[in-house]
């Protein structure tokens, strides 16, 4: 039948030929019937030999008109489903076997029925895994015959996870055709581990082409192979085959940035088609659930060391998982997680960006909802920590304030959501304020008290308090109370001075008492020209404080 001497003296000998991808090329052991060929007529599929068929196998929509003998003495499972058979008494020449579920489908039975039959059977990355299941289905082992089709393929799918880092990732994306099969025979768990393993090692150690030819291993000059060579790889996964490869290279030890660096990686790469590229094939309310649990799994697999995974990535997925309205217990851990890096954050990494005609240009909510949380949850940080975020907030509220689409509620909310203690100067919060009031002209009176709700009219320097004076911008209230404010201070000011001259001025004629009493040398009119002058003091003092009094009552009606 075209096979060469060594295959028979050698029965579970696979030849494999070099190149790419690996290929491989089996025979049975012994072949029961001599065949001609394998003929395809409409839906049928005819064994041309000198012996009529006596055995129908249905797989799909197709007929298999076969031979009892070859395909029992290879496949327990046939075996006993023709005992059954003739056990219930059932008579003819050709019984009729339905294959439900058999994994490759008719396909996948066609390699079956030429192994059975003693052909050549081309394996590939792409046909190993559906064959090695239906193999495993049919009950193909060596308790029937030695170099049966499960210890084949299995040499074969060994050789291929340890030899092909390419044919690897095939072998994945094949699997996708019998997932459960995949699952139940290890297959996903042995090539996560065959890629975990080649991605933790030192990659300097090999080449990685030479892993596609099987050639001697050579070692590359330094800088040309990176720590994240096997991004790009991983990154092309579907996700339950991702979260399989990243849970290996987790327990192989891989640093833990470098797993968070593909977690982004592969978010940046697939989110878009994730959120909006299946709805043309797919019922709305599927594509949610595949989006909500793509979030989800996203989330539990991130490594738990911190600052393993950048603040911005976090803030984009738990924008995502908020849309998707994932699990209340992820979402407020991720909230919690960035919440705890925001003192080491800068302004770029709360821009998350949104996509929509009429939302702002960057997701202000959810860092309102992160900075609520790092204020629940450090309020007993020391002044100086807080005062960083007080200072990140403030920054982040100067660059959003430019958005025409940014309401006034969200600029106040954010502007509100850390304690008065956070600031110890407004000025940049001051600074926000102004850009967000010159932006939105149209506001009301009440949303332009909103905005400015936050400020402290005492935390603002004197330059930002003269620049307020004449700030039209600023609501009529808030502008009349800071005014008369000031005027208090300057009145304050006066007071503090006057009492100073006061003490002055006493002091003065304590001394002149002194020198009178020494020398005499003070006449009486000089003496009582002093003391006009201190009772002339005092009445202005008097007036001072009943203005300070009256200031005091208008700004009291105010409020």
């Amino acid at each position: 039948m075209g096979r060469k001497s060594f295959d028979r003296e050698n029965p579970a000998r696979c030849s494999v030929s070099g190149g790419k991808p690996s290929r491989c090329v089996i025979f049975p052991a012994n072949v029961s019937v001599v065949a001609e060929a394998l003929e395809k007529r409409n839906k049928n599929w005819i064994v041309r030999t000198k012996i009529a068929s006596d055995l129908i196998v249905q797989v799909g929509d197709f007929s298999f008109h076969l031979h009892k003998l070859p395909m029992v003495s290879k496949s327990e499972y046939l075996n006993r489903l023709v005992f059954k058979r003739r056990s219930n008494g059932e008579r003819g020449n050709s019984p009729k076997i339905h294959l439900e579920n058999l994994p490759g489908g008719t396909e996948t039975f066609e390699l079956v029925v030429k192994f059975c039959y003693g052909w050549k059977v081309d394996v590939t990355a792409t046909n190993i895994a559906a064959l090695y299941s239906a193999a495993h289905f049919l009950e193909m082992s060596n308790d029937l015959e030695q170099g049966n089709l499960i210890s084949k393929t299995e040499a074969f799918l060994n050789f291929v996870m340890f030899s092909s880092w390419k044919d690897t990732f095939q072998i994945l994306k094949s699997c996708e055709s019998v997932p459960s099969w995949a699952k139940e025979l290890h297959i996903l768990k042995r090539c996560s581990e065959a890629i975990a393993w080649r991605a933790c090692i030192n990659p300097k150690a090999f080449d990685l082409d030479d892993f596609e030819a099987n050639k001697t291993k050579e070692l590359k000059p330094e800088g040309i192979v990176h720590s994240s060579w096997w991004f790009e790889d991983v990154s092309a996964l579907r996700i339950d085959h991702f979260i399989e490869v990243i849970e290996s290279i987790k327990q192989k030890g891989m640093r833990s940035e470098l797993v968070g660096s593909c977690i982004s990686k592969w978010t940046a790469k697939w989110l878009s088609q994730i959120t909006f590229g299946l709805n043309n094939i797919t019922p709305k309310h599927l594509t949610r659930q595949l989006r909500r649990v793509t979030t989800e799994s996203l989330i539990r697999i991130l490594p738990e060391e911190e600052y393993s995974v950048p603040c911005n990535f976090l803030l984009h997925l738990l924008k995502l998982g908020l849309l998707m309205k994932i699990n209340s217990e992820l979402s407020k851990k991720l909230e919690r997680r960035i919440a705890s890096m925001l003192e080491q954050c800068c302004i770029q990494d709360l821009l998350v960006k949104n996509h929509g005609e009429n939302e702002t240009v960057y997701d202000v909510e959810t860092v309102i909802r992160v900075v609520e949380c790092y204020v629940s949850s450090v309020l007993r940080v020391p002044a100086p920590r807080i005062y960083v975020v007080g200072r990140l907030v403030d920054g982040y509220l100067t660059l959003v304030a430019w958005d025409k689409n940014l309401k006034a509620k969200s600029f106040q909310l954010l502007a509100q959501a850390l304690p008065k203690t956070a600031r110890h100067c407004d000025n940049n919060l001051y600074g926000a304020m102004d850009i967000y009031l010159k932006e939105h002209p149209n506001l009301t009176e009440e949303e332009r008290i909103s905005v400015c709700k936050a400020m402290e009219y005492h935390k603002l320097s004197q330059e930002a308090r003269q620049h307020m004076m004449k700030n039209d911008r600023l609501p009529v209230k808030l502008r009349t109370q800071f005014i008369l404010l000031e005027q208090v201070n300057m009145t304050r000011s006066m007071t503090d001075a006057g009492s100073n001259f006061q003490r002055t001025k006493a002091q003065a004629i304590i001394r002149v008492s002194k020198g009178l009493e020494k020398r005499w040398k003070r006449s009486q009119t000089e003496i009582n020209m002093m003391k006009k002058e201190v009772e002339t003091m005092k009445m202005q003092l008097n007036q001072l404080n009943m203005c300070k009094i009256e200031l005091q009552k208008q700004v009291k009606s105010w409020h």
